[in-house]
């Protein structure tokens, strides 16, 4: 006999029986019901971006707003070479390339438009890359598309992209390939202007240490790193500098967190936990009230006190209580 299936909880109401806004949501949207989102009055901007699609071999299916901002966007379809992702995002998962592949072949349908963005002739797609790849590799000639006009929305998207978890080490780089995009094409703006781009701050410093050590064992770091880093008030060509300086300072660390893993090991000591709990040692956060430190006063006391350690001091008991996730290398 077949079960109901309950219904979903949603979120409490207001006494008005409007649903509560998150903490943080400023947004109040349109009040654009559907046969208003059609767009008959093409404004110039637009209608640019119609002729190049156009000119590139594309179509212009629709132009419309969206109904939450009432932002002008079209719906294309693109010659499928046109496509590239953004440079400054992960690399394609081939597991995830291989589902969507098998799932369009089942269905021999293509339902989930990607995102574009148009710039300097080539169309970036910064939510789409896997499907992107999974139609290549099927043989299709076009793919379908939202266009949207203001280029700089493509970093906002790629930020809010959920389509496939990241690890620290993918989101790290993803966000450290944005930086060195943006710093090229909007050099003067402040780092503290992509807040929301970026999310947070660490992930910058650690996908800069990434690019020079890509096996650091950034999930061992990244608490500390949270409490001390912070977006900076500086054009983004200036914050580059500094935040190379602030990688630098965290392979530091890591060279002395490795040297003491390397003195446990020849001791006979092993666990997944090894630069974890070191780090854990030499955290001075841990009994500190109030504000913390300065970052660089943070990164070089606990690189000295890591320099310092006994290791003749440390057996397997204290091994055994160390928390936290695994050292990733």
């Amino acid at each position: 006999m077949p079960t109901r299936t309950k219904p979903a909880k949603s979120r409490p109401l207001t006494k008005a029986g409007t649903p509560r806004k998150r903490k943080g949501v400023k947004l109040t949207p349109t009040e654009l019901k559907s046969k208003d989102l059609l767009v008959d009055d093409v404004q110039p901007p637009e209608r640019e971006l119609i002729e190049h699609v156009e000119a590139d071999g594309g179509q212009v299916l629709a132009v419309y707003r969206e109904p939450l901002g009432g932002n002008v966007q079209l719906f294309v379809a693109l010659p499928i070479d046109k496509i590239e992702p953004t440079p400054f995002q992960r690399d394609a998962s081939d597991s995830h390339v291989r589902k969507l592949t098998v799932a369009m072949d089942r269905t021999r349908r293509y339902l989930d438009p990607i995102i574009a963005v148009r710039i300097d002739g080539t169309y970036y797609t910064p939510n789409g890359n896997h499907r992107l790849t999974a139609m290549r590799e099927l043989g299709a000639k076009t793919i379908l598309a939202l266009l949207i006009p203001d280029y700089k929305v493509g970093y906002q998207i790629l930020a809010l992209n959920i389509e496939k978890a990241h690890n620290l080490r993918e989101k790290s780089l993803e966000v450290a390939r944005m930086y060195d995009e943006l710093t090229e094409v909007d050099a003067a703006t402040k780092e503290s202007a992509y807040s929301l781009e970026f999310e947070e701050p660490q992930f910058i410093t650690l996908g800069f240490a990434y690019e020079q050590r890509p096996r650091l064992s950034g999930g061992a770091y990244q608490p500390v790193l949270r409490k001390v880093d912070g977006f900076l008030d500086k054009p983004l060509w200036q914050s580059f500098k500094e935040r190379e300086r602030r990688a630098k300072l965290v392979l530091d660390f890591d060279d002395a967190v490795s040297a003491v893993v390397a003195k446990l090991k020849a001791k006979g000591l092993d666990s997944p936990y090894l630069k974890t709990f070191v780090v854990a040692r030499v955290n001075p956060l841990r009994f500190m009230k109030g504000e913390p430190p300065p970052f660089d006063d943070l990164l070089e006391t606990m690189t000295r006190r890591a320099d310092r350690i006994d290791t003749g001091r440390i057996n397997i008991s204290d091994l055994s209580r160390a928390g936290g996730a695994p050292d990733e290398d």
